[in-house]
């Protein structure tokens, strides 16, 4: 396997792992803060999107997903243009309030489709580019890419763990 199909097979995991969630999900469960957290299912679910919109959309050029297919619109938040979730204070966190189960995961569903279509436009040697010059070391295309990936598995980790504490919402 080349690195290219790595990548897109790693791409793939987050709808993939969020999928097994999607008929457990209710309204209730999305917006429930366990142990009071600031992070519900549904915050955790729409960060995980946004962050692989933001991150791929900055190195592919591209319009992210969230505006390019209308989402920021049909979700109705009242959030900033380039807004994912990260340093959210707990009032912002809670403020991404979500009823619609089939939204979030359309959304990621999407996010990843474009993620994989931008993979595909890749070849092996666009993986050494240096991305991101505010590291050190610099991060290259590569990294950025796994750790896109690797930060949306831990968010559906912890959404799955939540969804399996099943009688909190009983």
């Amino acid at each position: 396997m080349d690195a290219i199909s790595l990548l897109q097979d790693l791409a793939h995991r987050p709808s993939e792992a969020a999928a097994r969630l999607k008929d457990k999900l209710t309204p209730e469960m999305l917006n429930y803060h366990p142990g009071d957290h600031d992070n519900s299912i549904a915050w955790l679910l729409w960060h995980t999107a946004r962050e692989i919109d933001e991150q791929v959309s900055a190195m592919s050029g591209r319009e992210p997903v969230w505006t390019a297919q209308g989402f920021d619109r049909r979700f109705g938040l009242d959030l900033e243009e380039h807004e994912l979730g990260y340093g959210h204070s707990s009032e912002r966190a809670r403020s991404i309030v979500v009823e619609d189960v089939d939204l979030l995961f359309e959304h990621l569903d999407a996010v990843v489709d474009d993620e994989l279509e931008y993979l595909a436009s890749l070849t092996a040697s666009d993986l050494d580019d240096v991305v991101d010059e505010n590291w050190d070391p610099p991060v290259t295309r590569a990294a950025r890419l796994v750790s896109v990936s690797e930060d949306a598995l831990q968010h559906i980790g912890q959404a799955t763990y939540v969804t399996g504490m099943r009688s909190t919402f009983e």
